[in-house]
């Protein structure tokens, strides 16, 4: 499963570990050695749109919070990719991340895609 820090393969001798808390659950999450830090700040700005979504629809289970938070990061992501299309197409290549770069987004956030779908799956079996 690809690391939700980088995009990398996951390995067993280079792995960092970390406790988050999503709606008052913890979790173990496991990532590339040295991006726990990276890893925590993302947690914590999942855990801000869960808590948001408690707010305005109450608890409705934790694999739907985080199945609703994810779409609204998925907006977002999908907003700022338009904001950067429409930037570059008025400036050329101007804002646009390098072809590397574009490319470890991209993994990184398959890979959290994966992490989130997995810790959702687990939370609809019990």
């Amino acid at each position: 499963m690809p690391s939700p820090a980088c995009g990398r393969r996951w390995t067993a001798d280079a792995m960092g570990q970390i406790q988050v808390t999503i709606n008052g659950r913890g979790y173990g999450i496991a990532c590339d050695d040295g991006q726990e830090a990276h890893v925590g700040r993302l947690a914590r700005y999942l855990e801000r749109k869960v808590a948001g979504l408690v707010e305005e629809v109450g608890q409705v289970g934790d694999a739907r919070l985080l199945l609703m938070a994810s779409l609204v990061v998925a907006d977002e992501l999908a907003e700022a990719e338009r904001t950067l299309s429409e930037r570059n197409g008025a400036n050329g290549d101007a804002g646009r991340l390098p072809r590397a770069a574009e490319s470890d987004l991209i993994g990184a956030l398959d890979g959290l895609t994966a992490r989130i779908d997995a810790i959702a799956a687990r939370l609809e079996q019990g």
